[in-house]
């Protein structure tokens, strides 16, 4: 009897010794399919809808505002996604809600801080936006909260792993030009643009400190013949497009250029991604056929020359003209790119190659 229970013993020992391994395995293939998380900062480009929870008139949170793909306003100032909503989904990821949206957040997918009309500096439409500075606080507490959660050691491989995706710098340049900013007589180009430059170097080296090593920046798309600049240029300067513009857009490109190159060199680990925005943009708007558009440099929502002034909706100013094909147009609003010229950015981030020597697409930067 005891000869004929050995066979049977040591099958069942066998059976959970492969359950076991078989566990064990699974949980390490999960671990390594884990996708990396997204955490975005920056301005309107990138705002899913921080705006609509504090008090600014920079709000996209009505009709005609994400009619393409939501069917209703969900705070883009687009008429559908934005381009962190497109590698979002490349990414395989979720959408990622706003930071202020009330309610728990899943953070292990990453989360949006951005803020429509932020800029690198503090006082560029401080009071009415969300600036980096304080969107990098905001993330700094989303790290704690990740610790306190996960424990330090997974959180650490969770923000290693993780990309940040940063749009920002445009909006310090337009409030120079479209305010009686004093700025203009404080500082020279190569200061201000010092300025907005280190402050976006302050921001990654803070994620840096915390465990951040991935990261994918835009560079400033061509200011001067953007609707609501053109408007601007005919009203104060007398002009047919903000040229004022253009050297500190020239100059602050060069200079995050430089600035990978130099964290690149610098700091152990940093990986980066750079996509040119400027040349993107530059070319829809010159050739749009080129690209499937047929309008270039006319807003498809607003109203005046240009349909450049802010008006898309009615808020400010109650009658605005709205186009019949939203995906002829490069711009949606006096401002604002529409949802397709979004989306063929994403593709030329996501898939295209290096911009600069080191750096990586945004599918490589994911995936390594």
């Amino acid at each position: 009897m005891a000869q004929s229970n050995i066979p049977s013993t040591c099958f069942f020992m066998i059976l959970c010794l492969s359950l076991v391994i078989h566990t064990q395995s699974c949980d390490k293939s999960q671990s390594r399919s884990e996708k990396a998380a997204l955490f975005v900062f920056g301005d309107s480009s990138f705002d899913v809808g921080n705006n609509n929870y504090f008090n600014t008139s920079s709000r996209a949170n009505y009709h005609p505002y994400g009619e393409t793909f939501f069917k209703y306003p969900t705070g883009r100032f687009s008429n559908g996604r934005l381009i962190p909503d497109f590698i979002t989904e490349y990414a395989e990821l979720p959408l990622l809600p706003p930071y202020l949206q009330p309610g728990y957040i899943d953070y292990r997918k990453g989360v949006n801080f951005a803020s429509a009309g932020a800029g690198a500096l503090l006082e560029t439409r401080q009071g009415f936006v969300i600036s980096l500075k304080t969107q990098i606080g905001y993330f700094k507490n989303v790290s704690r909260l990740l610790r306190e959660k996960l424990g330090e050691a997974e959180a650490i491989t969770l923000l290693s792993k993780a990309v940040f995706l940063f749009s920002v710098g445009a909006n310090d340049y337009s409030f120079l030009f479209d305010t009686n900013s004093s700025a203009l007589d404080s500082f020279s180009r190569e200061e201000f643009v010092g300025l907005v430059i280190g402050n976006i170097s302050s921001a990654i080296e803070e994620i840096y400190k915390t465990g951040g090593r991935k990261f994918g920046l835009q560079n400033v798309r061509p200011m001067a013949c953007v609707p609501y600049a053109r408007v601007v240029a005919a009203a104060k300067y007398n002009m047919s497009c903000l040229d004022q513009t253009t050297p500190f857009v020239q100059s602050h490109n060069k200079e995050l250029s430089k600035l990978l190159l130099k964290l690149n060199n610098q700091l152990r680990g940093f990986r980066f991604s750079f996509s040119d925005y400027f040349t993107f943009v530059k070319e829809r708007m010159d050739h749009p056929l080129k690209y499937g558009f047929k309008e270039g440099m006319v807003a498809c929502c607003g109203s005046g020359p240009y349909r450049g002034i802010f008006s898309c909706g009615g808020k400010i100013v109650k009658e605005y003209y709205l186009c019949g094909n939203v995906s002829e147009y490069v711009f949606f609003d006096s401002a604002h790119p529409t949802e397709r010229a979004y989306q063929q950015f994403a593709e030329q981030a996501w898939n295209g190659k290096a911009s600069l020597k080191g750096s990586y697409n945004l599918k490589q930067l994911f995936k390594s």
